[in-house]
């Protein structure tokens, strides 16, 4: 008989750690229900306590996502527990997650505390968290790097003060597998109380052995493991969540484990995480990546139509990735689109399926085929962005090899219209420059990459932009045949964010 794992999400606190990742509130809460609808466990919905935006997020979280437990990271101190509270305070299933950093070289040269005090501030910590709710999580911080017996210690101290889950994570991805694995199972056995707790793994990537590192705690009889979607996260990323559960799901006659994941959410999800992100998956990545089931060596091809056994181990449909590439036109109706959507894992209101519907029209007008990644991806550029103050209406560029480019945009908000022409480095460069006269912004231009969705001469481009402003990071995504207006799209979307923040951050201050 298969047991469970229990799988514990941190994309929403320790992936938000990855260099120029960074969400909005409304970004958190769509990234929370994506995984409460493919039935993770535990959404680790953030760290209350680092800001008033990270507080904000995991409250909207408790507040709005049901299903699974929503977790808050807290430092071993009372101030960081009662922020965690505070954020999961509304929450139907709440857990308080507390850490503290065990090895010798974090202790001495971080926290500045002796082993005792590491002790009884875990004790006091845990403790205090109970007072809030019956679900508290303790982590040793760099725990593949502790003394055994200092673990064993603070681990039977923490679990008498009432932890219900205990992990030890590989916090900078040092461990081996067989080492990792050997730690837990003697922790397992000589730590009082062992038996009444979830052991949790928490793996990072550094050396390549995430995924490896939680396979290998599971064995050693681990039944929760902390993973992200795409492995993002600090450094080299965390373990990936998609290759884990595919790897229990296609290996199950190995693990003898199951866990509750909708593998066919899988996908969906991936995509979503890397529109948010700006961050592309990398096209040879297990599990979600565009290479992941394709075949070009002719042998492989051969047998793959043959019998897709031969080089397949599992389906692309069980991870939710579509099938059906060529289905749709100009003729398609609303019902037909909304019917794709809910195909792959989006539903959508009725207000929203009109817009979407509106941009498919349009699409059609300009390709000959279209195909449910194109409608996947208005999908993600049309709603999943924030409110929008200024709309593109119409742009034109005139550049060649002896004159400096130049461009004449067109913005609209509200019923007022706004044109203002630049000059710039190349025709893009002019066309952001325009953007700025116009809503009177000077954003840093941090990253700005442009890749096609699918295959053709009119295939939908796909823009991505990264832009600073001040000490915050904002990303936009657009989409559109012509790559010039999907440039112009994806800025407007990060300076529409920009406009947002601000608004949102005086409104904050004076109520």
């Amino acid at each position: 008989m298969a047991t469970n794992v229990r799988i514990f999400d941190t994309t929403l606190r320790d992936g938000e750690q990855s260099p120029g990742f960074t969400m909005n509130t409304q970004e958190k809460l769509e990234v929370a229900r994506a995984l409460a609808a493919m039935r993770v466990d535990i959404i680790e919905a953030g760290f209350p306590i680092s800001s008033p935006g990270d507080l904000e997020g995991v409250q909207l979280v408790a507040r709005e996502v049901r299903g699974p437990i929503i977790a808050a990271l807290a430092r071993a101190n009372r101030q960081d527990v009662d922020a965690a509270a505070e954020g999961i305070r509304h929450a139907e299933r709440a857990r308080i997650h507390v850490f503290i950093a065990t090895s010798s070289i974090h202790m001495e040269h971080k926290l500045r505390l002796t082993p005792d005090e590491v002790y009884d501030v875990s004790v006091d910590a845990v403790r205090y968290a109970r007072t809030f709710t019956d679900d508290v999580e303790f982590s040793a911080e760099d725990g593949s790097r502790s003394d055994p017996e200092f673990l064993c210690r603070v681990f039977e101290g923490v679990i008498r003060a009432g932890a219900t889950t205990i992990n030890v994570p590989d916090t900078v991805g040092y461990a081996t597998p067989e080492e990792y694995a050997n730690l837990l199972r003697l922790l397992r056995e000589r730590v009082p109380g062992s038996d009444r707790v979830i052991w949790s793994a928490h793996c990072h990537d550094d050396l390549g052995l995430a995924v490896a590192n939680s396979l290998a705690a599971v064995q050693a009889g681990v039944r929760q493991v902390e993973c992200t979607i795409n492995g993002i996260g600090e450094r080299a990323g965390n373990a990936a969540l998609e290759e884990i559960v595919m790897a229990l799901h296609t290996r199950r006659n190995h693990y003898g484990i199951e866990t509750g994941i909708d593998t066919t959410k899988i996908y969906r999800t991936s995509r979503l995480i890397s529109a948010i992100s700006g961050v592309p998956v990398q096209p040879n990545k297990a599990v979600v990546g565009d290479n992941a089931f394709a075949h070009e060596a002719g042998i492989h091809q051969h047998g793959v139509l043959m019998n897709r056994a031969t080089y397949e181990i599992m389906t692309p449909e069980a991870v939710g990735i579509p099938s059906n590439k060529l289905v749709l036109g100009k003729h398609s109706g609303r019902h037909a689109i909304k019917k794709h959507l809910e195909d792959n894992g989006v539903r959508v209101t009725e207000h929203e399926l009109q817009q979407v519907f509106q941009e498919f029209k349009a699409l059609c007008d300009k390709k000959k085929q279209v195909t449910i990644e194109d409608v996947l991806s208005l999908v993600e550029t049309e709603l999943r962005t924030a409110p929008q103050t200024f709309a593109l209406r119409a742009f034109h560029v005139s550049t060649s090899s002896t004159l400096p480019p130049m461009a004449s945009v067109t913005l609209v908000r509200g019923q007022e219209l706004f044109t203002q022409e630049a000059s710039g480095d190349g025709p893009v460069d002019a066309i952001y420059n325009a953007i700025n006269m116009i809503v009177q912004l000077t954003p840093t231009l941090a990253d700005y990459a442009i890749k096609a969705i699918t295959g053709g001469t009119d295939a939908m481009g796909e823009a991505t932009v990264k832009v600073r402003d001040g000490d915050g990071l904002f990303i936009g995504r657009g989409t559109s045949t012509d790559v010039l207006e999907a440039s112009a799209r994806a800025y407007l979307v990060a300076v529409n964010k920009i406009i947002y923040e601000r608004q949102h951050w005086m409104s904050n201050i004076y109520g």
